[in-house]
């Protein structure tokens, strides 16, 4: 599939190569498998040009939306579209093995120092690694598995509760129709659970469904509800789906069939869900939101048997335990002289006294001197700083470890990635500004930093000549001027105690 073109082995192993972003390799994935169907490859300069102006591709083929591919600039100025030889960039994984060549037909810049590519792919390697391959089927090798007759698609990009299950259980009877179960594992779902998880959760529910086929894609969002509905449609139809099934995100287009279920709820009469309007309100309870979900995980409340099977249940703790035995990352930000370091220190030593954490305490001039040596105070050596720190943060977090840092960590960019490498692995993360007035800080000015900066010894001070980002949604604001370090510590305790992180009885 897709070997529009052959190259000698020598050509492929002298060509440049590149790891490209999580959405891209998603992209490249389901161009190989056949998913994208008919594309063959990432898109060039006409088709986008005719897919912004006509909404379909330029030799007329409608397309939903860009399947793009960025290179960085000097490795686009080493091509030579005009020569076979030397126009193909290796595509690898983040471990650095070949995934795919692109043989590139067109390159432009588009911004940042980045240059987009568009071209035929072909397979290389061996089709990849990493939990439930099994289940990464190509569209053909489903297709072959599949019976005649209707098949109904559902993406399941959530795990599946009693109400959704019975929405697909009528919708199936109805049809007769056989199923055919797509798990988005390109990256965490609505509600931040691992894929992984996700596909552990829908297989726990698999007793309570039709026969069903389960087949792993890893399909994106890209924040246009029209569009990703139309290209879920499309990778649904290249599968042998005929009608599909929304169960959250209306599902359009494609030429399939859509059925939009009306809203279930429970009856307590007799324990069945039925369509809402054949249930007096009395007698009704209405499905769980996903927040009135997760705030009973939080707490450590059992989700209730009327709502979710036990199997689904048992599944969604083990992701997502209540937050006083979860990993939880603590982000302390603020000027130099703030008292962040302080504070975070005093909350570690607390925390440790009373042996309920494992803590990691990653402060800022350690981490310079054993993570980032060698890094300068350039706004890119900052940021590499800062995410070398949430890099090591999330990983404690992972496992269930708290991990608080304190670095000043200036810029909004770097703190938001630092946000979402806890949250990837599963963890909490809480953001402490030290919001001390900067004046304040420099008559403290205990290592003598201020006044080498205001006599121009020092470049890149923060505050001096330097920015500071002040962060538009910290969890906790703490302004040191008038307050004692207990007193802060204190503050940031109860906030954990409060939210549920750690116990009460730290109080």
């Amino acid at each position: 599939m897709n070997d529009g073109f052959v190259l000698p082995e020598d050509v492929l192993r002298d060509a440049p190569s590149w790891t490209p972003r999580a959405h891209e390799l998603a992209d490249l994935e389901l161009l190989l498998s056949g998913a994208y169907a008919p594309l063959t490859g990432f898109l060039g300069r006409a088709d986008l040009q005719s897919l912004r102006r006509r909404g379909r591709l330029a030799d007329g083929t409608n397309w939903p939306v860009p399947v793009t591919c960025e290179v960085p600039a000097e490795l686009a100025s080493g091509l030579d579209l005009a020569d076979p030889l030397r126009r193909t960039v290796v595509l690898t994984d983040p471990e650095g093995a070949p995934v795919a060549a692109v043989e590139v037909a067109d390159a432009w810049p588009t911004s940042d120092g980045l240059w987009a590519i568009g071209g035929t792919v072909r397979r290389m390697g061996d089709g990849g690694h990493g939990p439930f391959q099994r289940l990464r089927r190509s569209p053909e090798e489903v297709r072959a598995l599949l019976p005649p007759g209707r098949v109904l698609g559902v993406i399941a990009d959530r795990p599946l509760h009693r109400p959704q299950l019975a929405q697909i259980a009528h919708a199936a009877r109805t049809l007769a129709a056989h199923l055919l179960i797509f798990i988005p594992v390109s990256g965490p779902g609505p509600d931040g659970l691992p894929p992984e998880a996700l596909v552990r959760a829908v297989f726990a529910a698999r007793d309570r469904m039709p026969p069903a086929t389960v087949v792993a894609v890893p399909l994106l969002t890209r924040g246009d509800e029209m569009r990703d509905g139309l290209l879920r449609a499309r990778v649904a139809a290249s599968y042998g789906v005929t009608h599909v099934l929304s169960t959250g995100d209306i599902l359009s287009g494609g030429g399939l069939r859509v059925l939009v279920p009306r809203e279930l709820a429970y009856d307590n009469r007799d324990g069945q869900w039925r369509w809402r309007d054949d249930i007096p309100p009395r007698n009704r309870r209405l499905a769980m939101t996903p927040r009135e979900i997760d705030d009973l995980l939080d707490r450590g409340f059992p989700l209730p048997e009327w709502h979710t099977p036990p199997a689904v249940a048992k599944e969604l703790v083990r992701v997502r335990p209540p937050r006083r035995h979860r990993g939880l990352v603590v982000f302390f930000t603020g000027f130099s002289g703030s008292g962040k370091s302080t504070i975070a220190r005093g909350l570690a030593d607390t925390l440790r006294e009373t042996g309920e954490r494992t803590i990691t305490f990653l402060d800022g001039d350690v981490v310079r001197r054993e993570l980032s040596a060698g890094l300068g105070f350039s706004r890119a050596d900052r940021d590499r700083n800062v995410r070398r720190i949430g890099w090591v943060a999330a990983e404690v977090a992972r496992h269930r470890g708290m991990a608080i840092a304190c670095p000043i960590a200036p810029y909004e960019d770097a703190r938001t990635a630092v946000r979402r490498m806890a949250t990837d692995a599963g963890a909490g993360f809480v953001l402490v500004h030290v919001a001390t007035p900067l004046e304040v800080c420099e008559q403290r000015d205990r290592k003598g930093l201020y006044a080498r900066a205001r006599a121009g010894q020092l470049r890149g001070m923060t505050g001096v000549d330097d920015p500071y980002e002040v962060p538009p949604a910290a969890e906790l604001t703490v302004d040191t001027t008038d307050m004692t370090v207990p007193e802060a510590v204190d503050r940031v305790l109860a906030y954990l105690v409060e939210s549920g992180w750690v116990e009460p009885a730290l109080k």
